[in-house]
């Protein structure tokens, strides 16, 4: 028998095995990954992305790939989620197995290495400073303590609008409201405002305007670790480290200022930083509470409450401008129903079901951070059918979830009245409605932006009448937003306020 006649027998005899060996492998082989866009190499799908409209286009790629797809971010593997059904599974069903977060340079850097609730990676370490900041900084009889200071402020505000008011002045809306909103956290906060002088009040703003940036700024060593020299010659590392030394430089000055006053305060006069400095002091924790944690807590403070409010708040203006029919419904119940109060608090809002319901109509429509903060898994999870290894990126889409026409009729319309007599609520247990995620990494700052947000909005539409200024039409309002964690108003609402007689 020749050479190729017994290579020709043996792959006979082999061939059924080969069959059978092929067969165990299609059957136990692993579930596949999500469907996505297909890449490039070594850069996968980082030059298809859009900073500027990210959840837009995610949502986009959503209608082709399905509600569950992936990217390749560089070498970083991304799903990405975009029902309420999926939201759900990510977000409770699988929460433990997906609570934790990617490590991002800008993130950890400006964190203090994570030591803050945000960005912190899930541990014992972040369930404990989670539970000291919900217990002794964001609680709601924290937060009531305030009531007289926030009052304070919105009255400043109304004076300054009527002036405006009194002369026929276009109001930059946007300026007023971000202004505002950082000078009541920043009291709650740091026991002082940044508004008094003009050159104080450039750097405050200049500061925590880079360090917003840079917070949701994209290092290519974040997806391509080798090629994080393209970082360095953009000046990304650079400017990242000026920021941080700043802040840091900031916070020290906050810290030491409380230190120097011994000064005795009563809990309505005691900012966030008396309450951290005065935890420091105790031993009754399993962590070592030091400067750098006090400061990577402000910071979470100071940006994300500052921006929660402030972005709402100006959407709502917005959305009220461009639907007259629903301003004239919730000015309506608002002086209706206040008794024509000059000043509306904290019960008199509870009174107004209408209201609460365009706020709520507001977030669906313009939740703070579109994509939440991202999430990554802990393990290797099965979501959907497909099996998510360790170490794998989350997006959930919230605003594309909050416009699922399968959750939502009219899902892109302004209607606030699908939320009366509704059930519905925000607080993490309707995953159609997640504008402060849900789950552990639910936002826990929830009542202190809602504190101000409520305040401010009733006591601007019960104050004033809102006209655009001469020429404009509602439909010119544009709603573009700046790219960021946050989806801030790309360009300012200009509006004329008439004073209420």
């Amino acid at each position: 028998m020749t050479m190729f006649s017994s290579l020709l027998l043996t792959l006979c005899l082999l061939f059924p095995l080969f069959l059978l060996f092929f067969k165990y492998l299609t059957t136990f082989k692993s579930p596949p990954f999500p469907p996505g866009p297909r890449g490039l190499p070594i850069l996968g799908n980082l030059h298809q992305l859009e900073s500027s409209s990210l959840h837009m286009q995610l949502w986009q790629f959503s209608k082709k790939y399905g509600p569950l797809f992936s990217l390749q971010l560089g070498l970083r593997r991304v799903i990405v989620v975009s029902s309420p059904k999926l939201a759900k599974l990510v977000m409770k069903d699988h929460d433990l197995e997906c609570c934790d977060r990617p490590k991002l340079l800008g993130q950890q850097k400006l964190s203090y290495n994570g030591l803050d609730v945000a960005f912190c990676p899930y541990s014992e370490y972040w369930r404990e400073i989670r539970k000291l900041c919900v217990v002794h900084v964001l609680s709601s009889k924290r937060v009531s303590c305030f009531s007289s200071l926030r009052h304070f402020e919105v009255k400043e505000m109304i004076r300054k609008i009527s002036m405006h008011a009194s002369n026929s002045q276009v109001t930059n809306l946007s300026e007023i409201i971000v202004s505002l909103t950082s000078t009541i956290i920043c009291r709650i906060a740091l026991g002082r405002r940044y508004e008094e002088e003009a050159t104080e009040r450039r750097i405050f703003h200049r500061l925590f305007s880079e360090c917003e940036a840079m917070l949701a700024t994209l290092f290519f060593s974040d997806y391509i670790p080798f090629m994080g020299w393209i970082d360095k010659l953009r000046g990304l590392h650079a400017r990242l480290q000026r920021s941080f030394k700043e802040m840091d430089y900031f916070y020290q000055q906050v810290i030491d200022e409380h230190m120097a006053d011994s000064h005795k305060k009563t809990p309505q006069e005691e900012d966030s930083v008396d309450v951290l400095l005065q935890l420091k002091k105790l031993y009754s924790f399993s962590i070592d509470l030091t400067n750098d944690i006090i400061k990577a807590v402000l910071m979470n403070i100071l940006i994300a409450a500052t921006d929660t409010t402030a972005v709402t708040l100006v959407w709502a203006m917005t959305l009220l401008l461009k639907h007259p029919r629903v301003m004239k419904k919730v000015q309506e119940e608002i002086r209706s129903l206040s008794g024509k109060k000059p000043f509306l608090d904290e019960d008199d809002i509870q009174k107004f079901p209408y209201f609460k319901a365009v706020i709520k109509e507001t977030l669906r429509l313009y939740p703070p951070a579109p994509l939440l903060v991202p999430r990554e898994t802990r393990e290797k999870v099965t979501i959907d059918g497909y099996e998510i290894p360790a170490k794998t990126m989350i997006y959930v889409n919230a605003w594309a979830i909050h416009r699922d026409p399968g959750a939502w009729e009219e899902a892109e319309e302004f209607i606030p009245e699908r939320f009366l007599n509704s059930t519905v609520d925000l607080r993490g247990q309707d995953f159609c409605f997640i504008p402060f995620g849900a789950g552990r990494r639910m936002c826990p700052g929830l009542n202190m932006a809602f504190a101000t947000l409520d305040v401010v909005l009733a006591n601007l539409l019960c104050s004033f009448d809102w006209e655009l200024p001469e020429g404009m039409k509602r439909e010119d309002i544009d709603t573009e937003a700046l790219p960021g964690l946050s989806q801030h108003k790309k360009n300012p609402l200009c509006v004329l306020a008439k004073c209420q007689m």
